[in-house]
């Protein structure tokens, strides 16, 4: 049966973590379970409390040597290229826009099952934590804009879970909102210059090689208005898109403010961490035996290096 290594993300200000104590009773493997030492530090949690239930707490070499490693944050993991042939990540991997990953997971002959592509019965497993996404952008961007939202009209772009999140905070804290739908992409790029703030929440299709916002067209919105974009895709649904971080959140080209943070669910890591540690307990034991489902099987975009998602070929031979 396969190990699991859990690792500290590396990442700037990332402290969500993939597995918690009080999930892993559900699980029939837990001694296949191997947390690197100071794992649930940033919660709260002790060693100790991994070890009552049966797990083991070991060095960041150790749990790096598993069979599977679990990271939220994969994806911008700096030990990926460490990784050898054989083993399996298991987190948000974004390989289909990040040649550099794509190459690391062929060299390396490493199999991947990406939490973005995992359904079941057609809703994203992670659809709260894409849900705080939003509502973590919207409380940080005004924040850092200086502005609340009652004073605001905003145009939210997309009905996605991420969307929904944003719209859920703004709607409580008052602010006049307007939705967009992909039917209605024209009517906006029509009325942009109505809004104070812009919350592009879509999911960008790789094979789209417009934009919902140029360039241009930020000469045509208010002084000093807004653009949250929680989705992130860089030159992507908005061309001037430079993704940034918790630390560094917002730039202005044209007057315009940016907030493109990257890994907005961080601000809130206790709670994000919650929803991350009941979906992923669901799906270990499969992992651990090798007994893959459909979700899974559906999520796996790599296999030993080679490429099973067909987004990431056809972003690759554009």
């Amino acid at each position: 049966m396969n190990t699991v290594g859990f690792i500290i993300s590396q990442k700037e200000n990332e402290k969500r973590r993939a597995l918690i104590p009080e999930n892993i009773h559900m699980l029939k493997y837990p001694k296949n379970l191997y947390f690197e030492y100071g794992y649930g530090k940033v919660l709260g949690i002790e060693d100790d409390e991994y070890i009552s239930a049966g797990c083991q707490m070991v060095s960041r070499a150790e749990a790096l040597s598993k069979d599977i490693i679990c990271d939220p944050k994969i994806g911008d993991a700096e030990y990926l290229k460490e990784l050898d042939k054989g083993q399996i990540i298991f987190g948000w991997v974004h390989a289909v826009q990040n040649r550099e990953i794509t190459d690391v997971l062929i060299n390396n002959k490493l199999t991947a099952y990406a939490w973005e592509d995992m359904f079941d019965c057609g809703r994203h497993v992670f659809w709260r934590n894409n849900e705080i996404a939003g509502e973590a952008a919207i409380m940080h961007a005004f924040r850092c804009h200086g502005i609340m939202p009652y004073n605001t009209k905003v145009a939210i772009l997309g009905r996605g879970n991420t969307a929904s999140g944003a719209y859920k905070i703004l709607t409580l804290l008052g602010a006049d909102i307007v939705v967009y739908n992909r039917r209605t992409e024209k009517l906006f790029q029509k009325e942009l210059g109505d809004y104070d703030v812009i919350v592009n929440g879509v999911l960008w299709d790789t094979s789209r090689t417009d934009h919902i916002i140029y360039k241009a067209d930020l000469l045509r919105m208010k002084k000093e208005s807004m653009i949250i974009d929680i989705s992130c895709d860089r030159n992507g649904g908005i061309e001037t898109c430079i993704p940034t971080t918790i630390d560094n959140p917002t730039y202005i080209i044209d007057g315009i403010m940016h907030y493109a943070v990257d890994h907005t669910p961080s601000l809130f890591f206790k709670t994000a961490t919650k929803e991350i540690s009941l979906q992923v307990s669901k799906y270990l034991d499969e992992l651990i035996t090798g007994y893959t489902g459909d979700t899974l099987n559906d999520a796996k975009i790599f296999d030993d290096g080679k490429i099973l998602n067909q987004d990431i070929i056809n972003f690759q031979q554009r």
